[in-house]
């Protein structure tokens, strides 16, 4: 009898505190990304603030969970051979939509949708940012209603790169037909107000400001989001976003707090938050121009078209760039135990670390100059380097944000002690990473020799990201500076291998190949691997329901989130 008390007390309870989570009781809460969000289209950006704050709005079929693990969300679940979701033969995926979604403007979301949003990014006139999502992709078909079928033109072993993670999610139709093509950045309304299907709607959007959103009152749970709006602050700096959560209490949650490790660690004392942190993929990296950017170029300025940089192409000056550099210095003052040196742009999952990198774990300034005297680079008067009339003279540039400016004031000096001049400079990131075609300072169109950012992946398989060096994704005028290939690397064999991998289906042989993939770049110098760094993120104590997330949007799971009361 006692027993049977008991769990109807429990019941009770359960139902008191299910009435209690409505849709919007918990008010209001305050999100701060010190890099603001310029645009509300992934597919027009490649900026994780503009990727991370559109999540909220829109959604994917598929995303990663907090493990890396796929997880069906706006498909009934995630296809595979053994559910017959995927062809026995790899050429096709069959995606089965759940029933009864609604677009925020209460219209029905429908297969038509997902195909629509397939044509958006592979129309080859609108540079697409998220086009290698769709490699291999033959043609996307609405089987019915509810049912889309991808066929790819090779097996494809990895078939979840369409609409899977935040990267990838599904854009309404009907507010974006008009959208297709050269048109696609001009619609000004759709990109910065999207109809989505997520937890919250657009009520006012400030590019490179701040987001008002609301919750949308058409979402699928009826009990979800607990808050009935929400602001998206950008803008700033990650100390005092950091601050905003950690000591002041005036944000619920702030992201990428890429700041003095010390200086973190005390703004926690003070107890009215908790820093979260996990590794997954990102690498603080510098990018190598390969092409030249003088501005004497004109239009051809960083482009293919305006031929090769007049020093960074020497295989013999990357390496001994990389080399002068100390990382363990880097990681310990800027992140401290959030970073670890790499010699690698794909550090992770474990099965595709390469170690064939490791020689610039040390720091070894008397091999740099050994290497650049015997290629003929010799100080001049100045002690700046130079050849045939060339000087070693580098434009470096990245984000404004303390911790770069660290590292590019230490860069500078270590250049320096092997002969490289050295200009720094730093812009905006909401310009930096806006992707503003009408901006010279975007990490695009790359108007420098030199420049440094994190970037990572959604999941937890390497294929689309790999795809970026690839020949195809080089920004230049002709695809609206929108693609992956910063350092303008073209190699026919290492698009050999991205073909490649895209039709291996084991494991272990993927992981060969994008080890390949990963060492050519290295080795070639395309780019130049600094730190691998954790996530690095705080939310406040009165904030419940985060799940730090390194494998796809931090903010994936914010219908959960609620008061603590």
């Amino acid at each position: 009898m006692r027993k049977h008390f008991v769990l109807t007390a429990a019941a009770a309870a359960l139902l008191a505190n299910s009435a209690w989570a409505g849709r919007g009781d918990d008010g209001h809460v305050n999100i701060i990304y010190w890099q603001a969000a310029s645009i509300l289209n992934p597919y027009l950006s490649g900026g994780t603030k503009d990727v991370e704050s559109s999540s909220m709005i829109i959604e994917p079929l598929g995303r990663y969970d907090e493990n890396g693990n796929l997880v069906a969300w706006l498909a009934e679940e995630i296809p595979t051979v053994a559910n017959g979701g995927v062809a026995e033969d790899l050429t096709s995926i069959t995606w089965n939509l759940k029933k009864g979604i609604k677009w925020s403007d209460g219209s029905d979301f429908t297969a038509d949708d997902v195909v629509f949003t397939a044509e958006y990014c592979m129309d080859p006139n609108g540079g697409c940012q998220q086009e290698t999502k769709f490699a291999d992709v033959d043609k996307v078909e609405a089987l019915d209603s509810h049912t889309v079928k991808i066929t790819f033109s090779v097996a494809k072993p990895f078939p979840y790169g369409p609409f899977t993670g935040g990267e990838s999610p599904i854009i309404q139709k009907a507010q974006f037909m008009d959208c297709m093509g050269p048109k696609a950045p001009t619609c000004t309304e759709q990109n910065f107000g999207p109809h989505g299907t997520g937890p919250f709607r657009v009520t006012e959007f400030r590019a490179n400001d701040v987001i008002s959103m609301e919750a949308n009152p058409h979402y699928r749970d009826p009990d979800k989001p607990a808050f009935a709006t929400l602001t998206f602050k950008g803008g700033g700096d990650a100390a005092s976003a950091a601050r905003a959560v950690l000591e002041t209490g005036e944000f619920d949650y702030a992201w990428n707090l890429q700041i003095d490790p010390s200086i973190l660690s005390e703004m926690a004392s003070a107890g009215k938050g908790n820093v979260v942190s996990a590794f997954g993929t990102g690498v603080e990296r510098m990018m190598v121009n390969l092409t030249n950017p003088s501005s004497e170029l004109g239009d051809k300025r960083s482009t293919v078209d305006g031929g090769p940089h007049p020093f960074l192409t020497d295989a013999t000056v990357r390496r001994a760039l990389s080399l002068a550099i100390d990382r363990e210095t880097l990681a310990a003052v800027g992140y401290g135990d959030a970073g670890k040196p790499t010699c690698n742009v794909l550090p992770a999952p474990a099965i595709y670390a390469s170690t064939a990198n490791d020689e610039c774990l040390v720091q070894n300034i008397d091999l740099a100059n050994q290497l650049l005297d015997e290629a003929g680079w010799m100080p001049g008067s100045d002690g700046v380097r130079e050849k045939d009339g060339v000087r070693l003279s580098i434009l470096y540039q990245t984000s404004t944000n303390a911790v770069r400016q660290d590292t590019q004031a230490l860069v500078k000096q270590w250049w320096g002690d092997i002969g490289v001049e050295t200009e720094l400079r730093n812009i905006d990131a909401a310009v930096f990473f806006g992707g503003d075609q009408s901006s010279p300072d975007t990490f695009q169109k790359f108007y420098a020799d030199i420049e440094m950012y994190t970037n990572l992946f959604n999941g937890t398989d390497p294929e689309a990201y790999m795809n970026n060096w690839t020949c195809g994704e080089i920004p230049s005028p002709e695809n609206n500076w929108l693609g992956g290939n910063m350092p303008r690397y073209c190699n026919p064999a290492y698009d050999d291998l991205a073909a490649q991998l895209a039709k291996t289906a084991a494991i272990e042989d993927r992981a060969t190949i994008a080890k390949q993939m990963n060492d050519m770049l290295m080795q070639e110098g395309a780019m130049i691997p600094l730190v691998h760094r954790g996530r690095v993120s705080a939310h406040g104590n009165s904030l419940g329901g985060v799940k730090l997330n390194t494998w796809d949007s931090e903010l994936w799971n914010v219908a959960d989130w609620h008061r603590v009361k």
